[in-house]
């Protein structure tokens, strides 16, 4: 680790009351797998140069509530959960970038595939424009090579199939432009898989969307079954050949909402040797925040802090290595996506609180370590061609 980024650890790993903790933080691997940071940066020219912390600073939050009331804001005038200061504090040596054209592009034949590909115009603009921070990683070698060098290495995933546009020429497209997972679905339905946030329409996956899983197979594209239908999971695991992925999935057994994964479906992803990256969101993680009614009282009455014990999260990611195992276990925050974050990891800077719990838990350092990032790194290198 460089001088610089090694500096930045000494105000986080402070806070940690045990040095074991603070050691093997700084040692370990990080990898989140969802952060949704790209579209503040495609959408209001936020830079991850910029300072996201300023309390000053509007929070995105109240512009996904209020925007319609609100003028747009600039980049340096929104307060996000992720920049570059923070990602050295929390420690990150990669972070999965989400490339997410929301549904309502879907409805314009074209529209999904040019929404992900400006986004992952601006996302390359942000390596160009900060070498000595970030670089594009397609690899697990790649990620441990830019972690050595004390950079934050870039990985892209593609949520929600609708991009594609039904057409296999444009998921090698998006391959070849970097992209190491898609997420089958969004939230809506699409022409070939069934979403968790929609109504069904094709009990799972078409024939097309079978082809979908192989293609992606063939090509070394994770395969991610967050958002999606039971019925598009379990007929995504009878297809793939590969391990897949929850980029940022928590456990249904502790928040009963469709979004979450039964103990069956995280013991499948167990068997077929993929990872389930736990979702900080309040809304999968604290039953208090689940549910709609829940989600608009906090969004329109508080309109600020709603505090998440990260206790919550805590036991989500031990539920989740118990049924799935502790090599089947990661993190995917959905920083910038999400609402109601847990107190002491409510920005990118709060992974060392993790690990910190975890360590008191009684986890060991090898478990915490396939946590943090190994577990990932493997499906990453398992995925490929």
């Amino acid at each position: 680790m460089r001088a610089a980024a090694l500096a930045a650890w000494l105000l986080p790993c402070a806070a940690l009351a045990d040095p074991d903790a603070e050691r093997l933080h700084r040692e370990a691997i990080v990898i989140d797998g969802h952060n949704d940071v790209t579209s503040l940066v495609l959408d209001f020219g936020f830079d991850l140069g910029m300072d996201g912390a300023d309390p000053e600073k509007t929070s995105v939050a109240t512009y996904w509530v209020l925007g319609w009331l609100l003028p747009e804001p600039g980049g340096d005038q929104i307060r996000t959960q992720t920049d570059f200061a923070r990602l050295a504090r929390g420690g990150v040596d990669a972070q999965f970038f989400s490339i997410f054209p929301h549904a309502d592009y879907a409805e314009t034949p074209g529209a999904s595939r040019e929404r992900a590909n400006a986004m992952i115009d601006a996302l390359l603009a942000q390596i160009e424009r900060h070498p000595d921070r970030l670089e594009l990683a397609t690899s697990a070698a790649d990620v441990r090579r830019v972690a050595a060098e004390g950079r934050v290495a870039a990985l892209m995933g593609l949520e929600g199939g609708h991009a594609i546009e039904n057409d296999l020429a444009n998921l090698r497209a998006f391959h070849a432009r970097g992209v190491r997972y898609m997420t089958l679905a969004w939230s809506n339905t699409n022409d070939w898989a069934d979403s968790s946030g929609d109504e069904p329409r094709h009990g799972g996956l078409t024939d097309f969307g079978r082809e979908v899983v192989r293609e992606m197979n063939r090509l070394g594209m994770l395969v991610d079954i967050s958002h999606v239908s039971d019925d598009t999971f379990w007929d995504a695991l009878e297809v793939t050949t590969k391990p897949v992925i929850a980029s940022h999935s928590s456990a249904r057994a502790l928040v009963d909402v469709p979004r979450n994964m039964s103990d069956d479906m995280l013991r499948a992803v167990g068997r077929n040797g993929g990872v389930v990256m736990v979702n900080f969101g309040g809304v999968f993680i604290d039953p208090r925040k689940a549910g709609l009614g829940n989600v608009l009282w906090d969004a329109l009455v508080h309109l600020g802090p709603s505090p998440v014990p990260l206790a919550r999260l805590l036991d989500q990611i031990e539920h989740v290595a118990r049924a799935a195992g502790h090599d089947h276990v990661g993190l995917g925050s959905d920083f910038d996506g999400t609402l109601f974050l847990p107190e002491g990891a409510s920005d990118v800077a709060g992974f060392p609180a993790i690990t910190s719990g975890l360590v008191a838990r009684g986890w060991s350092e090898a478990d915490v370590r396939k946590l943090l990032g190994e577990n990932t790194l493997r499906v990453l290198a398992e995925a490929a061609p």
